[in-house]
């Protein structure tokens, strides 16, 4: 291309208006949804924090109440707590607070509502239930939930249900199970011996190891 082909300011300028025209308002409403997506994400974080504050506020609000015996209030936080990370460590609290003072339908009735959603507490708010379960001669409920069990603990409880229910073949295959994921240095294994031969069964060769 000559350099009388180039062409000058103003048609440089003419061209760039046009693309403005044709473009410009892809580009606004890009840099507007960037905008919107950066402002959405930092409130939504203050959000998260602000509901993270309030929930440690309530779980130790919570902690206090059931210090000073105060259920009543204890059972409005641990409501208020639902869906926070703090929610199933608030109702196990409250449910052995609950068992404490002899109110072991209450208690039930907590671990029943607690948020399920943990990884980490779920095995143990269902173990907790289903021994309170057992407690409360509803061992038929406390086999369906832990029908899945699959730790030592659970099936344990497990095994107890299946006693209170009289089905010794059951609990005899349940407490082998729990065994055999057990060494023999393991606390609690033991007392799943005991069980087990209370039921006419004894730790096999594995078991024994």
């Amino acid at each position: 291309m000559a350099i009388d082909d180039l062409p000058d300011e103003h048609e440089q300028s003419e061209r760039v208006r046009d693309w403005l025209r044709q473009n410009g308002f892809g580009i606004v409403a890009g840099l507007l949804v960037a905008l919107g997506l950066i402002f959405g994400w930092r409130w939504w974080q203050g959000e998260q924090h602000v509901q993270r504050v309030e929930a440690s506020v309530a779980y130790q609000r919570m902690v206090a109440d059931l210090a000073t015996g105060d259920l009543d209030d204890a059972r409005q936080q641990v409501a208020a707590m639902q869906g926070s990370r703090y929610a199933t460590l608030a109702a196990l609290e409250l449910a052995r607070a609950q068992v404490d003072g002899d109110d072991v339908d209450g208690a039930i009735q907590t671990l029943e509502a607690a948020d399920a959603s943990d990884p980490a507490l779920e095995p143990i708010r269902r173990q907790r239930l289903a021994q309170l379960l057992i407690a409360a001669e509803r061992a038929d409920e406390a086999v369906a939930l832990l029908q899945d069990a699959s730790d030592p603990s659970g099936l344990e409880t497990l095994g107890d249900a299946q006693v209170a229910l009289a089905r010794s073949d059951d609990a005899r295959a349940t407490y082998g199970r729990a065994l055999a994921q057990l060494d023999v240095a393991s606390p609690g294994r033991g007392l799943i011996e005991l069980k087990l031969a209370d039921v006419g069964g004894e730790p096999t060769p594995n078991e024994a190891l």
